[in-house]
């Protein structure tokens, strides 16, 4: 069954996207390299035009996958949910991810870039509208879940397909970071918008459970058409033999890949931490009802790590990687501070330091995961690498939501941000002793 689901899904992918984009592509001259030329047919925009296309289409994206972020005491206040139904209802954008990730997100490395960045947006949209219209609890769980879809198609994708724009765009800068900043930036600069935009329009604006999806939802359908201008990198017409393998690592560097992904897990648990129940933590501890004030902590947790990757991604892999291993525990420790002296901006720096760590820890992950990876598997290495970090999301978020249902929450936040901080060393140690060793 799990194998018809998949090549149906295959099939889905490549048609959806095949029939958006017919009579659009013009037939290039076939290069020897798995990127095409970079030259551009007419009707297409440039590479550096698609570039930043892409990049606006990747953050759009994310900040619909945090979007219902500041909305969740809403939902809780209307239908009675408790904590843990929150955290699974966030989760379930998880597990849609988990499977989409391995199934889909390889798919980009055989059929071309563009054709899975248009799906994904194309599910994103009906994801908005299913939120929007259907606000009961399967309505809920169905959004969330093709959420989920979405972001395991786009991440992984995107990624590579920023790296390839870049590098058509600009030949002579070879090596560059501008692609690695800039698709990180998107990622969690995207997700730290979202419970901004839901937040702000939820406290000023009609129908808070409707107009940040719908608003979304535009946005996205604007960058959908842009993007099908966008120029394809990958050669679509590469023979049966030369299908480049789902997920294939150089040599040596299955611990360093193992590593990476543990690093990225860690660092995504704080973030699912304040995704899920950032709001309602904020809500309960402080008393505070004002949903755009509920939506900064996890605006500050995801704005922090964008901003610490975009100050310092240009630091050696393992300088961000020592000072990530510093910050992400000091925000941890202040966060669970915060629980025993409630003050709004203890808990927004805590979210601050912790974010900036577990960005700075994730940065430097990814980095490690595209180099681990061979040239032609890069989007089915990605995904991987984000499936286990997207677990990291939603696994620990649940067991503490589950926890707290037994135990008071201050205990309970001390283990969970002692087991983070303690995880999250020994991953690092790990890393850079299988840099160290690939070398």
């Amino acid at each position: 069954m799990l194998k018809r689901i998949t090549r149906l899904s295959t099939l889905w992918v490549v048609t959806a996207s095949a029939a958006l984009e017919r009579g659009q592509m013009t037939t290039t001259q076939r290069t020897t390299s798995v990127h095409r030329s970079s030259t551009t047919p007419r009707g297409v925009s440039s590479h550096a035009a698609g570039f930043w296309f892409v990049a606006i289409a990747f953050t759009s994206l994310m900040a619909f996958g945090t979007l219902p972020t500041p909305l969740w005491p809403l939902y809780e206040a209307r239908d009675g949910f408790g904590t843990t139904t929150v955290t699974v209802a966030f989760a379930v954008m998880v597990i849609g991810a988990a499977i989409s990730f391995p199934t889909l997100g390889h798919l980009s490395d055989r059929f071309g870039r563009r054709r899975i960045v248009v799906p994904a947006l194309l599910v994103a949209i009906v994801s908005a509208l299913v939120l929007a219209f259907w606000p009961d609890l399967p309505g809920l769980v169905i959004g969330r879940f093709l959420t989920g879809v979405a972001v395991g198609l786009m991440a992984s994708t995107a990624t590579a397909y920023l790296s390839d724009l870049h590098h058509e765009a600009r030949p002579d800068r070879v090596g560059s970071a501008v692609p690695a900043l800039v698709s990180t930036a998107a990622n969690l600069g995207g997700l730290a918008l979202g419970p901004l935009i839901a937040g702000a329009l939820a406290q000023w604006v009609p129908a808070p459970l409707m107009t940040p999806y719908l608003l979304l939802a535009v946005i996205m359908a604007i960058m959908l058409i842009l993007v099908l201008t966008s120029p394809e990198t990958i050669d679509t017409e590469l023979k049966s033999r030369d299908r480049p393998t789902r997920f294939a690592l150089r040599p040596r560097q299955r611990t360093a890949f193992a590593s990476a992904a543990a690093v990225g897990f860690f660092a995504f648990a704080v973030m699912g931490l304040f995704s899920s129940l950032g709001a309602i933590i904020v809500r309960g501890q402080l008393g505070i009802s004002s949903l755009f004030i509920a939506g900064l902590a996890p605006f500050a947790a995801f704005a922090a790590s964008a901003v610490a990757q975009l100050a310092l991604g240009r630091l050696s892999k393992t300088s961000v990687l020592v000072i990530g291993t510093v910050l992400f525990p000091i925000g941890l420790a202040l966060t669970a501070f915060s629980l025993y002296q409630p003050a709004l901006w203890l808990i927004l720096t805590a979210a601050a330091l912790a974010g900036a760590g577990a960005g700075l820890l994730f940065k430097a992950a990814i980095t490690q995961t595209a180099i681990a990876a061979e040239p032609a598997s890069g989007a089915g290495v990605l995904a991987i690498f984000f499936v286990i970090a997207y677990l990291g999301m939603g696994l620990p978020s649940i067991a503490f939501s589950l926890v707290i249902q037994v135990a008071a929450i201050q205990p309970s936040m001390i283990g969970f941000a002692a087991a983070l901080a303690l995880g999250s060393v020994v991953a690092v140690v790990v890393s850079v002793r299988a840099t160290r060793a690939g070398r």
